[in-house]
């Protein structure tokens, strides 16, 4: 009798991971934040309910980290690091990159549906929306916050700008351009954001 090889469990949970996220992005983009259960993943992506609590607290930790994960995904298919924000010595050039690949990302239709969704329940449900800013938003705007450091180390920036404040000149219109669609968003509409936040709008 030939004996076969044990199933691989870490491939299984791997799987069974992939298929979790894939399941709440899914779902969250098609019903909406609150009609999605924690239940309703289960069943979506093929697993037992208990599998999701072995894992992750509630749905929104699910829905956070399988943003996480795809943001990574994004970020590595555009050949970019997902934890930095490119350092070439050009502030502006880096910052362009960085805001061009972020356009790509939010019109991704994988990553464009189920983030309009969780965007418009943190407005209302103020538990999601902090761990929305915890968890996904804040660890990417200090990526900016590092750069900009950098830039002032190099001189680029003046000592005395705070880099949280100054991020914001950039990346909150295209966060609420791209909301409230209250106009295109294109790399020329980024390129601008940065022109203006790092050259002002006073005649030169």
């Amino acid at each position: 009798m030939v004996s076969k090889p044990a199933p691989d469990a870490t491939r299984r949970s791997e799987r069974s991971r992939r298929a979790i996220y894939a399941a709440a992005l899914a779902l969250v983009g098609e019903v909406g934040y609150p009609k999605t259960t924690v239940e309703a993943i289960a069943a979506r992506a093929g697993v037992g309910k208990q599998t999701i609590y072995r894992w992750w607290s509630s749905k929104a930790d699910v829905l956070l980290e399988a943003f996480l994960d795809l943001a990574g995904q994004s970020a590595q298919a555009a050949g970019q690091a997902a934890d930095t924000v490119p350092d070439t010595g050009d502030l502006a050039a880096d910052l362009k990159a960085v805001l061009r690949a972020t356009v790509d990302e939010l019109f991704d239709p994988r990553f464009e549906v189920p983030a309009r969704a969780l965007a418009a329940e943190g407005v209302v449900n103020e538990q999601l929306g902090r761990e929305v800013v915890a968890k996904l938003l804040e660890p990417q705007l200090q990526l900016y916050v590092a750069r900009l450091r950098s830039a002032q180390d190099a001189g680029a920036v003046r000592a005395d700008v705070d880099p949280r404040i100054a991020l914001e000149l950039f990346v909150s219109p295209l966060a609420q351009r791209w909301l409230q669609r209250s106009g295109p968003v294109s790399y020329a509409y980024t390129d601008t954001l940065v022109e203006y936040a790092l050259h002002g709008i006073a005649p030169r």
